[in-house]
């Protein structure tokens, strides 16, 4: 009768409890289950050597990580559903067997990172696994995968294969039409051909930096139409195809910081109309050609930053759509006229600072906030001449000029002792008499012997420029 009361018991639970109950009930020793909202199998940090004989039927998500396992057989897992996710990051791994995820036919997920001594995959691997949307092998030690071996996995959208021996973009991506995002930084890779990334219609995100990669094909990421983000940065690229980038029109962030670029094509940010962020920091760059920004009409941020670049036109930077920051340290900066409009931008729009000059000598070791650019005659008038430093200096080239410079600067002294002595008698705004009962007198006293000795100072200083008298005579 007990047993028949437990049985109607369990019959008339809602088949939620039900399956909580058979959850935690089935929870293999040495892991802990939870059922709060789905069925997750904890078995991380475990010291397991050796896979559990079973799993919870109603697992969705089991969690491996942190174990010493080392072997997978087939159907390691037996058959489980309700499996959506399946951690085996940092164990032991070394052999695969063929089918070894077969019956986990509704997994989405499969991360077996940082597993160093997997150095191979059969083409059968993943055999079984046909919804599977994100795949994560980093750092495996592989060195290579087969072509074939996605055939089943063509709703993959992410692939995460960084950090292994690749030499070459691998094969087995072609044609992976709904592959959103791909990773494939710190490998080996060496050159991305003509047919790498054929047929990647959807991808989105592409990181290829700290790679090897010194060439690039011609029309190498023609197919790429709806790549956003691009990380080319940390190779060996000196040159790029003439039209590189050409048809990737919704591309929002460009890498191509860190390589050993010497010049800028303008023909190869032509088609970037969406372009938001662009890095050419760190490189060897001396020349950037005319043209080159003037169809990035949605830049944002530009990175020119540590280069060898001694000047930047304006007709090479037209910064008329240009609405954030320009990076230009930690370049040879020549700070001659042609950077005149820069420093009138850099005042106006505070969008770009630390811009230190390496020459002309008269003005190296400055920030070209600090040059002043002189005008004679309408036109800029180089530091170099002038042997400017600051912008506190003055250019005065004729005796006229040091003679209206110098009465300018003793009627201004005047004018500030003046401005003193009356703002020592203003109190609250009340002009205040001095204890006779009237205003001082002394300071009008003073001002007409001041003006006196002026006038005398600007005659001798007049007469003396007009004979012909140096500098060194006057102040002696």
């Amino acid at each position: 009768d007990c047993v028949l009361l437990s049985v109607s018991v369990l019959c008339l639970l809602p088949q939620a409890v039900l399956a909580r109950w058979a959850c935690v009930r089935a929870c293999p020793p040495s892991c802990s289950c939870t059922a709060e909202k789905s069925c997750s199998v904890l078995c991380d940090r475990s010291g397991l050597a050796e896979l559990p004989k079973e799993f919870p039927c109603e697992a969705s998500a089991i969690n491996l990580e942190k174990n010493s396992l080392k072997f997978l057989s087939e159907r390691a897992f037996g058959t489980l559903p309700s499996l959506k996710m399946l951690t085996l990051d940092h164990n032991n791994i070394s052999f695969i067997t063929p089918g070894a995820f077969k019956g986990l036919s509704n997994l989405v997920e499969l991360k077996m990172a940082h597993n160093e001594y997997i150095s191979y995959l059969h083409t059968r691997t993943f055999t079984g696994l046909k919804k599977l949307l994100r795949l994560d092998v980093s750092d495996c030690n592989l060195f290579s995968i087969p072509d074939r071996i996605f055939l089943e996995q063509t709703a993959l959208k992410e692939l995460l294969c960084f950090q292994n021996n690749f030499r070459r973009i691998p094969g087995a991506l072609r044609g992976m039409e709904n592959l959103t995002h791909i990773y494939l930084e710190r490998n080996k890779i060496e050159a991305v051909a003509y047919n790498s990334l054929l047929g990647l219609g959807s991808l989105k995100y592409l990181n290829l930096q700290e790679n090897r990669i010194n060439v690039i094909h011609d029309n190498a990421f023609q197919d790429l139409i709806r790549l956003e983000n691009f990380y080319l940065n940390d190779n060996l690229l000196s040159d790029l195809p003439r039209s590189a980038f050409r048809g990737l029109s919704r591309l929002k962030m460009l890498n191509l910081g860190g390589n050993q670029l010497i010049n800028v094509s303008k023909t190869w940010l032509s088609d970037l109309v969406e372009l938001e962020v662009l890095y050419l920091d760190r490189n060897q760059l001396q020349n950037i050609e005319e043209g080159t920004f003037e169809n990035l009409t949605s830049l944002i941020t530009l990175h020119l930053n540590s280069n060898n670049l001694t000047t930047l036109p304006f007709s090479v930077f037209q910064p008329i759509y240009f609405l954030g920051h320009l990076y230009l340290f930690r370049n040879p900066w020549e700070c001659d006229c042609s950077l005149e409009w820069l420093k009138d931008w850099m005042e106006n729009y505070k969008l770009v600072r630390d811009i230190p000059c390496a020459s002309p000598s008269s003005v190296a070791g400055l920030d070209l906030s600090q040059v002043v650019f002189a005008n004679m005659n309408g036109t800029c008038v180089d530091p170099t001449d002038l042997n400017l430093t600051t912008a506190s200096s003055e250019f005065i080239p004729t005796t006229e000029n040091r003679f209206n410079s110098l009465i300018s600067k003793l009627l201004q002294q005047e004018l500030r002792e003046e401005t003193g002595n009356s703002t020592d008698g203003l109190r609250n705004g009340t002009l205040m008499e001095s204890e006779e009962g009237q205003l001082s007198a002394g300071a009008g006293g003073q001002g007409a012997q001041r003006k006196q000795l002026l006038l005398c100072w600007a005659v001798a200083w007049l007469l003396l420029g007009l004979a012909g008298l140096s500098d060194d005579l006057l102040c002696t």
